[in-house]
């Protein structure tokens, strides 16, 4: 393979190396670029002889200042660079770029369709639980449910517990504990799920089933019974505990076992968004591709989700343009100052992203890592912004504010009612969820190749000028509706790779 780079936009002074395994000094590129020093794969070449102080240039924009004299073919690294300030969050452009498409008519998935209109792409049933103190009773409960009742009821995909540390110990009051509440409450009632949440709780634990499941949300709770509670005098040993769930577990296998697939628009779908073990090839091949899938999808009337509020903090100004009105682009705002006091609380900023893997797959700093995190969302409108942990009830392009730690987003964003999930990576990770598909996107195809029976879709056929972003983006678009419908599995699912969910606490623990 010939020594290629990449660069993303005209004004860039700097270009990623494409070649696998990077390349030596002396390597000269067709336009007469040599190399004066080695450069990794996916790092940073000077395009030009860059004097200290210089403003380094790449998707457009200032990433850092050179903090010492670069010499043109050199490596830019993240020694070499000065991190600029973050935007301000005043003053932004708002709504100035608008781009409205033609709708896109005619695409449909087979779903399971829920009581309250929400549409389901798996038919699992959800185990919730009120506090970590029963945890493993329910897991342990999980497991006989799969393995004694989930064979008689062939229409259901799963069971899962949904457990985490939270529900006691904790200032179930203080400010933010909203968070972690509607959290777990808004997991309950995922499509997936079916709208038949069960819970089991201890009995003692400050987050009580009626404060995060009230009987007011779901017409079915007032009804039906839908909480274990291990400390009830009736259960007189373990095994009564579990007994009671794998019963009540049953009542919920019957009900969800007489749902059937349904042709339903793929307007239905909510496809959340993320990337994680990101790398410089993430933000001009997998996320661009997924930008591309996100638009048609958005066309065709679904709802999307992009998150990570850290990853896309220092293009602010590039969202707020977006944003389909004033008070889209007032919600942006309020989620990133939100997070700047969350952080300069906790005597952090947004230098602590990205990670030390990110900067060995030459992402410098945060500036670089969010102007690829945002290519992911696609060129539509904004129509609307969600708080962590809040159910999404919009259609079209939304922002979920979350952190950008991967299994605390994938957790929030089930909270908003994700129903397909897609996740891109350039380092590599097994991640997966239990509550939906996972679909990988790897920027590289070394990546893919070697990691072949983890890796959904290869984007790193842009980089080498094998296919094209749209090409990449509209078969990503064609294999959500085919693992939506149940046609096809991930990978991550057919390997059952599924995290424990993380919940995201900013109250104090007393």
């Amino acid at each position: 393979m010939k020594p290629l780079t990449i660069r993303v936009h005209p004004d860039d002074n700097v270009a990623i190396v494409v070649n696998e395994g990077g390349l030596p000094a002396g390597t000269r590129f067709d336009d007469g670029l040599t190399l004066t020093e080695d450069v990794p794969e996916a790092h940073k070449v000077a395009l030009t002889a860059l004097p200290a102080g210089t403003a380094v240039i790449r998707y457009g924009v200032t990433i850092g200042t050179a903090n010492a004299d670069i010499a043109q073919g050199a490596w830019v690294h993240e020694g070499l660079l000065q991190l600029p300030a973050a935007p301000a969050l005043h003053d932004l452009p708002v709504a100035t770029n608008v781009t409205h498409h033609e709708p896109l008519t005619g695409y449909t998935f087979q779903g399971f369709v829920n009581a309250d209109g929400s549409v389901g792409t798996r038919n699992i049933l959800g185990i919730s639980t009120t506090v970590q103190c029963v945890a493993a009773t329910v897991e342990h409960a999980v497991a006989r449910i799969r393995k004694e009742l989930l064979p008689l009821y062939p229409n259901v995909d799963d069971v899962i517990g949904i457990t985490h540390v939270y529900g006691c110990g904790v200032a179930i009051d203080a400010p933010g504990a909203e968070i972690p509440t509607r959290t777990l409450r808004n997991l309950a009632l995922n499509p997936n799920l079916g709208g038949a949440p069960m819970v089991v709780s201890l009995g003692c634990e400050k987050l009580q089933p009626g404060t995060m499941l009230p009987q007011s949300t779901l017409p079915i709770l007032q009804s039906s019974p839908y909480v274990v509670r291990l400390q009830d005098e009736q259960h007189m040993s373990f095994g009564d505990m579990v007994a009671a769930i794998m019963q009540m577990a049953k009542d919920r296998l019957e009900v969800l076992n007489q749902r059937q697939r349904v042709t339903r628009p793929a307007a239905d779908l909510v496809v959340g968004l993320q990337c994680g073990g990101s790398d410089a090839f993430s933000g001009v091949t997998a996320n661009p591709a997924v930008g591309y899938a996100a638009d048609l999808l958005v066309r065709a009337g679904a709802t999307v989700m992009f998150s990570e509020v850290t990853e896309v903090r220092d293009g602010i100004d590039l969202l707020t343009a977006r944003a389909a009105n004033e008070g889209v682009a007032k919600g942006l705002i309020r989620e990133m100052q939100w997070y700047d006091d969350y952080l300069a609380h906790g005597g952090a900023d947004r230098s602590a992203n990205p990670t030390p893997g990110n900067k060995r797959g030459g992402l410098n700093n945060i500036v670089e890592k969010a102007m690829g995190s945002i290519a992911k969302s696609g060129s539509t409108a904004i129509t609307g912004v969600f708080g962590p942990g809040e159910r999404v009830t919009q259609k079209g392009l939304i922002f979920a504010a979350t952190p950008a730690s991967d299994f605390v987003c994938g957790t929030l964003q089930l909270a908003a009612s994700m129903n397909m999930h897609v996740f891109t990576t350039g380092r590599g990770t097994p991640y997966g969820l239990a509550m939906t598909p996972v679909i990988k996107v790897a920027s590289r195809s070394s990546l893919a190749h070697r990691w072949s029976d983890l890796i959904d879709v290869d984007a790193g056929t842009i980089a080498t000028g094998d296919q094209t972003i749209e090409e990449v983006g509209t078969a990503l678009f064609h294999l959500i509706l085919e693992i939506a419908s149940g046609r096809q599995q991930s990978c991550a699912e057919k390997l059952g790779l599924h995290n424990e969910m993380a919940l995201f606490n900013p109250a104090p623990i007393t």
